[in-house]
This record gives C-alpha cells, structure tokens and sequence, in this order.
C-alpha cells in the first residue's frame, strides 16, 4: 500500500507530542533522539557533529558525522547499520556571500547478504548483511554531484573475539585493523571512515531529563555503547573559499578561513510495503528529516511544538527560530526570580542581573539595550552600522547579544567580543582577541576557524572547556594576558569554535547560558564591584567556572590519527577482551575527574575558602605510595605535598599553607596507583 513515511505512527507522534509539550522537562542530552518524529526512524538520525582541525596532521580539517544513538554492543541478530535509501550528508559552509553549503558531501549505502543459509551474522569468513557504500560530493552548492569513492566497506559490528579473530569468523587480527582497513582515500584527497565506533559523547542523561538534575560525579547514559560514525578528512584548501592553505592566512583568526559545519539526512517521500514481505521500494522528492550542527539546540534551546520542523529546515532559512536564542528557555533555570530555585542541579549558574551596577541579562529584561545608538557602542560589533540591529534588537532580547552569535553567526574578532585583557574596565573597549568563527548566515552551524592552530592533546595546557578555558588562560595567565596582541592561547581551537571530541559540550553551553562568555569580555556577575573588588574572579563567577554537568569526560580514550573515533565496545567480552582504558586524570583548568572503583579516594579541605592555611582530607582503601600535588587554575603546578610517599589505609591528612599565593582557585590532585581524585580550594586573603 502507499503512504507517506511516517503515517503510520502518525497518531503515537501526536500522543507523544502531547505527553513532553505537558511534562515541562528541562532536556539537555546531544541529539540523540532529540525530535518525536525522528526517535522513530534510529537509521537516519544524526546524533552529534564534530569539526577540528586535525591534530596529527594540521593541513587537514576532520568532520565527524555521528547516526544511530544507543546502540547495545549486544544487540543481535540484527545489529544497526547505515540505512539503505537514506542520504546522509555533511554540508560545509564558506562564504557568507552566498546562501546554503558550498561543499556537499553525500554517503548512500547498500547491503548484501553473504550468506543467506545461517542466523549468525558473521560465519566463515562471510557477513550479514555486509555493507557498502559510494560517496558523491558537490563544489558548487548541490547543482551536481561527483562520485569521489566508488567502493567503500563498512566494518561490521563488533561481535565478539570469535566472529572477529576467530577462524570460523572473520579471521582478522584485531577489530581495530578492520577500521584502520576500512578507511578510503579518493581521488581528490579526502580522507573517509563510514563504520560503528565508541559513542564519543557524554552527558548524565538521567540527570539532566529529570528535570535538570545534574549531579557530581554523575552517571553517564551513553557509556558502553555505540553509534555509527562517517568521519572525513578534507585537506584546509578544499574546504577554504579561495583554496589557501593555513600557511597563507594572515594570523590565526583569519576570517576568510571561517567555515560553517552541518550533517542531514533525508529520505524519499513515499515508502511501498510488498505484501508478501519484500523489501519495500520509495519514490517522490527526497525529504530532510535530520540535522545536526550545533550540540544540544534541537533539545535545549528549540521547544519541542517546533523540534520536528526544526529538523526539516536547512539552516538558511533559521531566522524563524531565532527569538529561542535570544530568550532561551534554560536561563528561565538560573534565574531566582523565575524557576531557579526548582532546578537545585543548576544552582551555581546565575545569570547577571546587575553586572557592573547596570546590566540586566534575564530573560525578558534590556541587557546591553541601553547602549544601542550610543558613542559608546560606536565602532563596536554593536553598532547599527555594522551588526547592531543583529545583536540589539529590541529592548526585550537580553541574549541577542551573546547567545544568539554564539549559535547563529559565530563570534567575530571584534570589540566587545573580546577577553578582558587589557580592556581597562571598559568591557565595549578593544581586548584580547581569542576568538573568530563570525560567518554571519543566521542560521545553526557548527562554525570553525581553520586557521587556528591545534592544542597538542598532550599539552599540560589541554582542556575539554574549550575556549572557556583559553578564555581563563587570557586572562589569569601571565604568559597570554600581558598585552592585546592575537597570539595562540590553548583550547582557542576548542569549542565552540569548531568541536573537538574530547570537548565537555554540555558544561560550556550552560555555563555560556549562565552568562561566562559575557564576564569573559568584562560584564562581571553581580558580586564585583567596580573600583572596590581587587579581583572579578568573585565566588559568582567562581560558582560558574567550577560547575560541571556532572560527566566530564567520555569513557574511554579516543585514537591519535584518523579517525579519532574508539573501536566500538564488543557485544562479547571474554576473557581475550581487552577494553579500552580511561584517559588520565587532568592536570590542568577548572575541572575534575573522579574515577568510582572499590578504591575510591574521599577528599575535602577545611577550611574552603581558607586564607593561610587549610588541611586537606582523604581516606585511603589499603596501603598504597601517594602523590599529591596544586595546581592553579591555567593548569600550573605551584606546589608538590607528596611525591609517591607511602601511606598506611585509613584517613589521611596534610596541610597546604598558601604563601605568596594569590587569591582564586587551586586544585590538590591525590593520585596512587588504583584511584585519582581532585579538590577544589579556594584562597581568598
């Protein structure tokens, strides 16, 4: 019979739609079954987009387009796979002259059975179903399509050590030499892997669906399981509008090197079911129903009467959605005079209200309004002349000013929007520079700056903040925050310029929603007060930098070369399994990992603030050498308590004298060999 591709589950979407438009729910998770509609077709939707540059090889940018959330690693007999008759494509924006994506990149797949006699999906050698795919791409903007792989493999699932190492199986060393075999180059130089792989994301789903609960340490949802990955490598050149390299930009925030970043799917309109259980056939147009470019705007910031068409917009036509950003929904949470008392798992985010004694930035209330037409604003990002009709509308789109740019335009390099350094107190004056992904299209897009070098991953500096913490840096650290001159702080190619698959996503947003990236440019929370406070770093803004949504880190390492992406987790795990590891415990920034075990470590500092002296806490499971060191917030290291010093089990403490250090937050790092921990301590003389 005919019919459209979704009328059979017409009536449960509509009862579906009706249940969440009543719950009320606060949703933060990263577009895994993010829309009604789309939680019913797992094959087509997108669940995260990535975009860096590549940090081995820094002439190429690498995008990751992740499809199919939560998958089980035992899932059989019929594991997920890419769907037949779906596109899926990762677009590439990169110039705002035009409308649309320059550069298309399109995967269709297909699916053989090797051996239609047996239930096993992998047996002697042979898998079912085995699948293959082509891959199109488009210079000029969708008009025509070039075949640049004809015959690429999908690795098959990873069952277990005997259908993948096994004689009666594959026969194949490793499953990570089945992915290193899997990848394609074509011929005009992109690199490409289209397979199952680690969900690389993180987030305490529990947590933050009820009701914005998030807790430390939290419970990550998607730990232990899999998505399907297409990962491509584009040479810089491909992907910059007039074919440079990143040796030709200008500096390192070159705004011709601005690209914008989105991944779909579609599929045709009309689905034909056989009667006699044939595969069914499609025709009509070919129908987006998926997309993804910025993490978490389909679930938290687009409500949910307007998600399943969210999903069917390209991005050149999101002017429509834009009054979400400018009054988004999570800051009604970190406001006291609205709901912020209900949401205790946020109660560290406040929005300003009265940054520097004039500035309100509640939902509904003028934030920077005040100033437009002004001589203060003249010059600035701010002005009518140049994007303040973008950027102050009205009088009651307070986050026009911040949120809007960060989701919709990209950030440019341009007063106010830039760190504090050297700004005097004056926050519309000229600052350092440490960000510009300004490709001003108004539309949601993952907007990356190519010609901003790499953090080296093993950078004692590296942090999954991103430019929240490159931000810290350019402020607090005397070797970035001396002058306003651009010079490559770490983390400024982190999000949200550009994505990174280390990067905590779901704390910089709601940080970035309780206003970080407005104190970062000089609108301090309400606590400083001008000309009196020695320091912004006030408990407010101390409350902000050190909230985490309660998983910091994904659960296990990510690879060093393409495609990043971890093998996926095994459906079996015998005793020749072994699982990837836990990356270390950070040495650096404003965060913590603690790692649950049977020899977890319990650590607090009393007094917390201190101003001398403080006596820093922590039990110990069994007899075991111990290493305790501070760090300050850039990641410094500026005093060692124990250095692999043998302690007896039970509860152990030392003291931590401050010295000629200076007020803000430090961090004691207690390591042996079986646990990790950190605390956090604040000096405030």
């Amino acid at each position: 019979m005919m019919k459209t591709i979704y009328n059979k589950i017409f009536k449960s979407i509509v009862a579906c739609a009706v249940l969440l438009a009543t719950t009320g729910n606060v949703v933060v998770a990263s577009s895994h079954r993010e829309a009604p509609l789309i939680s019913y077709d797992p094959l087509a939707d997108n669940t995260d987009v990535y975009a860096f540059r590549s940090p081995d090889n820094p002439t190429m940018i690498t995008i990751i387009a992740n499809y199919i959330p939560f998958q089980i690693p035992q899932g059989g007999p019929n594991w997920a796979s890419f769907g037949e008759n779906i596109r899926y494509e990762i677009y590439v924006d990169n110039n705002a002259a035009s409308p649309g994506a320059e550069i298309i990149y399109r995967f269709t797949f297909t699916k053989t059975n090797e051996d239609p006699t047996t239930f096993f999906n992998i047996r002697l050698g042979k898998q079912n179903l085995k699948t293959t795919y082509i891959v199109e791409r488009s210079i000029n903007g969708g008009s025509s399509f070039t075949t640049i792989i004809s015959n690429g493999v999908v690795p098959p699932p990873n069952i277990g050590p005997r259908s993948i190492s096994g004689a009666a199986g594959l026969n194949s060393p490793t499953y990570a030499s089945l992915m290193q075999g899997a990848i394609k180059t074509a011929n005009t130089g992109e690199m490409v892997y289209a397979g199952p792989a680690d969900d690389p994301f993180f987030v305490d789903l529990g947590g933050a669906f009820d009701l914005g609960g998030f807790r430390s340490p939290g419970r990550d949802g998607v730990a232990k399981l899999n998505v399907h990955s297409i990962a491509i490598q584009v040479p810089i050149s491909t992907l910059q509008k007039t074919g440079k390299t990143a040796n030709q930009a200008i500096n390192i925030l070159d705004p011709d090197f601005v690209i914008g970043v989105w991944a779909a799917s579609s599929r045709q309109q009309i689905e034909t079911l056989s009667p006699v259980g044939d595969n069914p056939t499609y025709s009509g147009n070919w129908i987006q129903i998926s997309r993804l470019g910025m993490p978490l705007t389909n679930e938290a910031i687009i409500p949910i009467g307007d998600k399943d068409k969210w999903n069917a917009t390209n991005p050149s036509n999101d002017l429509q959605y834009a009054k979400y950003f400018k009054n988004p929904e999570l800051a009604l949470y970190m406001d006291d005079s609205k709901f912020g008392t209900a949401v205790p798992g946020l109660s560290k985010l406040r929005i300003q209200s009265n940054s520097l004694g004039s500035f309100d930035f509640r939902n509904g209330h003028k934030g920077l309004y005040g100033l437009k037409g002004s001589a203060a604003v003249k010059g600035t990002a701010l002005d009518d002349s140049l994007f303040g009709t973008i950027l102050l509308p009205d009088s009651m789109s307070p986050r026009a000013v911040d949120i809007l740019p960060i989701f919709y335009t990209g950030v440019p390099n341009l007063a106010p929007y830039q760190l504090a350094t050297g700004k005097n107190g004056n926050p519309l004056a000229a600052g350092k520079p440490f960000i510009n992904n300004f490709l001003p299209t108004l539309g949601d897009m993952l907007r990356l700056n190519m010609a901003v070098p790499p953090t080296p991953r093993n950078d004692p500096k590296f942090s999954t903040l991103g430019i929240v913490q490159a931000a810290v840096l350019g402020l607090t650290d005397t070797l970035y925050n001396k002058d306003k001159s651009i010079q490559m702080i770490p983390n400024m190619d982190g999000f949200p310029n550009g994505r990174r698959l280390e990067d905590d996503v779901t704390t910089i947003e709601l940080q970035a929603v309780s206003g970080v990236a407005l104190a970062a440019i000089g609108l301090w929370y309400d606590d400083y007060i001008p000309g009196t406070s020695p320091s912004p770093v006030t408990p407010k803004l101390i409350n902000v930098l050190t909230f985490d949504a309660g998983i910091t880190h994904n659960d296990t390492t990510f690879q060093a070369s393409f495609p990043y992406v971890q093998a996926p987790w095994a459906g079996f795990r015998g005793p020749s399994y072994s699982a990837p590891v836990l990356p270390p415990l950070p040495s650096v920034g404003i965060q913590k990992l603690n790692i649950g075990s049977n020899n977890t470590i319990v650590a607090t500092n009393y007094p917390n603030p201190f101003t001398d002296n403080t006596t820093i806490k922590y039990n110990l499971p069994s007899d075991t050498k111990v290493s305790i060191s501070v760090y300050d917030i850039s990641g410094k290291e500026v005093a060692v308590l124990s250095h692999n010093q043998l302690q007896k089990a039970g509860t152990q403490s030392i003291e931590f004298s401050t010295g000629n250090l200076i007020n803000g937050i430090y961090f004691a790092h207690i390591i042996t060999s079986e646990s990790k921990t950190s605390v956090k301590m604040i000096i405030q003389k």
